[in-house]
């Protein structure tokens, strides 16, 4: 327990402020989507889908932008220990989080505004599915590309405990994309058999 509490410290209200930040956005998110594609609420609301997909992909992009200035007060409130040594202590965390912002942007031109915020689910459907880069690279390459950065954000300020924080985002990414995916093949799957009908 003495080497853990060298490089993490569980007394800083900001830790945990930060890990309920990481798992609400895509627990939230997943769960209005979910009420979407069944209620279609948010479109209602809105009067139409494309209006409840760009206004929840302002909640979402808005929401990340909390949760990373979170992650970033809760580094602050942890032990500063150097991970890696000189040049390489700012030279890696910088190419790893160009990598990962690669992966995220990439993905978000490949996909769209729409592909990229949840558009299938307010039937919005792309009409083949991304084969390009960086899909052809990665599975999942935006969630990869977010973990990538919070890896680099923890190598740059130099916080052991960032990196037990990335392990963590990385944990919530897996669960969420267990959800996530089956549900958007059911989706996609739906529209092909309402198309073989037609």
């Amino acid at each position: 327990m003495g080497a853990l509490s060298s490089i993490v410290n569980t007394s800083a209200p900001s830790l945990y402020i930060c890990l309920l930040s990481i798992a609400f956005n895509p627990t939230a998110w997943n769960i209005v989507a979910r009420n979407e594609y069944r209620k279609k609420t948010i479109t209602r609301a809105l009067g139409s889908p494309y209006h409840g997909c760009y206004f929840l992909a302002i909640l979402i992009f808005t929401f990340g932008l909390v949760r990373d200035h979170l992650y970033q007060c809760a580094l602050l409130d942890q032990p500063r220990v150097p991970i890696l040594p000189r040049p390489f202590a700012t030279l890696v965390p910088i190419l790893i989080f160009v990598a990962g912002q690669v992966f995220v942007l990439t993905s978000t031109y490949a996909l769209g505004i729409t592909g990229t915020f949840l558009g299938d689910y307010f039937g919005i459907l792309m009409d083949d599915r991304v084969e390009g880069f960086p899909f052809n690279v990665l599975r999942d390459p935006m969630y990869v590309g977010s973990t990538l950065c919070f890896a680099a954000t923890a190598l740059w300020y130099e916080r052991p405990a960032g990196l037990l924080i990335t392990l963590y985002v990385y944990v919530v990414y897996l669960i969420a994309l267990r959800y996530e995916g089956p549900f958007t093949d059911m989706i996609y799957s739906n529209r092909s058999k309402v198309e073989k009908r037609e």
